[in-house]
């Protein structure tokens, strides 16, 4: 099989008439044009051109190798075009998995906006917890929420996960407020149960980590589950903001002890490494960062 691009500039001599035009239409050097083809003819064992110090004209072989030359070079224009096109305007199916909590708050009130910014973007959404595997399930996106994104993967930090430490002003009105991580122990800890160590939690203070025994009478599996607790009365738990903003907003909850647990998740957005990023998923992640950015609208009073 011949080399597709000695091919390629052999239809562009023929169609300049000379090796001077290719190179010039090429942007290389007129030897470069001449070894190509001397290489073509040698791999094809044919004379294709004609030579003399004037004039250039193909052979018998060389006018009929031309024809599939042209129709190759024809066919590599046609593939250009279509690239730059779907590369001019975002378009296509965009595959997205989001995790359940983050995808259904947020992320599912934000398509309407984005696709009526993109209409020629049609996209397929998965919510789902458990770890895809991206390239296996052909998935162009995933928004996940968590301290460290997979290292063979692109992820875009598109806004903080901050945590706040809660519970309803009438809880606090007869238990009384924490003052410090210690005071803890003297209240109702609602638990995750997924978060660690069960009975124990850690905060951060001004000398390091300050782990604190806690005891409640609940333990749930579900962030939101939790949360309906928390406002409920029954007690306090560690809840994501993106989860809980409209709750401490509007004075449905409170939080405290706020200084105490620094930011350590964040929320990305994750794609396959590629030279070529697809334009549908540029303006999909820069959409997300813009609509959320680093101080996102759940945690502004």
């Amino acid at each position: 099989m011949q080399d597709l691009n000695l091919m390629l500039i052999f239809a562009e001599v023929i169609e300049a008439g000379s090796f001077s035009g290719a190179a010039q239409q090429l942007g290389v050097s007129r030897s470069a044009i001449s070894k190509a083809v001397a290489n073509l003819e040698k791999g094809l064992g044919a004379r294709l051109l004609n030579r003399s110090t004037r004039h250039l004209s193909a052979t018998e072989v060389g006018v009929a190798f031309f024809e599939h030359c042209q129709r190759i070079k024809q066919e590599t224009e046609a593939a250009q075009q279509v690239v730059d096109s779907l590369n001019a305007v975002p378009r296509g199916t965009l595959r997205v998995a989001a995790s359940v909590a983050f995808g259904t708050l947020h992320i599912a009130p934000a398509l309407s906006d984005f696709l009526n910014r993109y209409p020629e973007i049609d996209m397929d959404m998965t919510i789902i917890d458990r770890p895809v595997d991206m390239a296996e399930e052909g998935y162009d996106v995933v928004i996940r929420v968590c301290e460290t994104p997979p290292e063979n993967r692109v992820a875009r930090n598109i806004a903080p996960a901050g945590s706040k430490l809660c519970a309803t002003p009438d809880y606090f009105k007869r238990f009384g407020i924490p003052k410090r991580p210690e005071d803890l122990e003297h209240h109702n800890c609602l638990d995750y149960i997924h978060s660690g160590d069960k009975g124990m939690w850690r905060f951060t203070g001004p000398t390091g980590e300050i782990a604190v025994p806690v005891s409640g009478r609940l333990r749930i599996n579900d962030d939101d589950a939790l949360s309906q607790a928390v406002l409920s009365g029954l007690g306090l738990a560690l809840l994501p903001t993106f989860l809980i903003g409209k709750d401490l907003q509007a004075g449905r909850l409170q939080a405290v002890l706020s200084k105490y647990i620094p930011i350590k998740r964040h929320i990305y957005a994750i794609h396959m490494p590629t030279r070529h990023l697809p334009l549908k998923i540029r303006v999909f992640v820069d959409f997300l960062a813009e609509r959320f950015g680093p101080r996102p609208y759940w945690d502004r009073v």
